[in-house]
């Protein structure tokens, strides 16, 4: 049996590698109820999965209840179609002390031409909360490559613009 120490530094100061907890290629068939009368995927259909799938990466990430506090920016690039399958991409871009920042990129593949582009790019952030709904601690994230540390910079460029354009009460 470990001690509460042990498992509070195991669980809270132990760092976690981006890729412990990313979800990398999860996959969406797009069918007919999920197009609009233009044949394009409707755009709430991609933000509820974009929002499911960060949720997912930020209890993985935690091991935590986690909840959406904002959803920063969520951009649609290109529509996706009839056709295509959406392809998701989600990481832990950054924490800090009770929230973290995911970062979402979703692709629409064509599966006849292997034709690949970006259509969604998006930004939320999570706070973990205990049995109490209040926030907890975190473990931090480690970025191990060149394109993680970029997110993790950029992260809390974002952050701080946030604070800039809605300070708290």
């Amino acid at each position: 049996m470990i001690s509460y120490e042990q498992h509070f530094r195991r669980r809270y100061m132990t760092g976690r590698k981006v890729g412990e907890s990313a979800v990398n290629d999860h996959i969406y068939e797009v069918f007919p109820n999920d197009l609009n009368a233009h044949n394009t995927v409707f755009g709430g259909a991609i933000m509820l999965e974009v929002d499911r799938l960060a949720g997912a990466v930020a209890r993985r990430h935690s091991g935590e209840v986690c909840v959406t506090l904002s959803l920063d920016s969520l951009r649609f690039l290109e529509p996706a179609k009839s056709g295509e399958v959406l392809v998701f991409k989600v990481a832990v871009n950054r924490v800090w002390n009770t929230s973290m920042e995911i970062g979402v990129k979703v692709f629409a593949e064509n599966i006849y031409n292997d034709f690949v582009r970006h259509v969604v790019s998006a930004y939320l952030t999570f706070v973990a909360i205990d049995s109490h709904n209040r926030p907890i601690k975190i473990r931090p994230v480690i970025p191990e490559t060149k394109s993680e540390n970029r997110r993790f910079q950029e992260a809390d460029q974002r952050r701080q613009q946030r604070f800039k354009n809605n300070p708290r009460p």
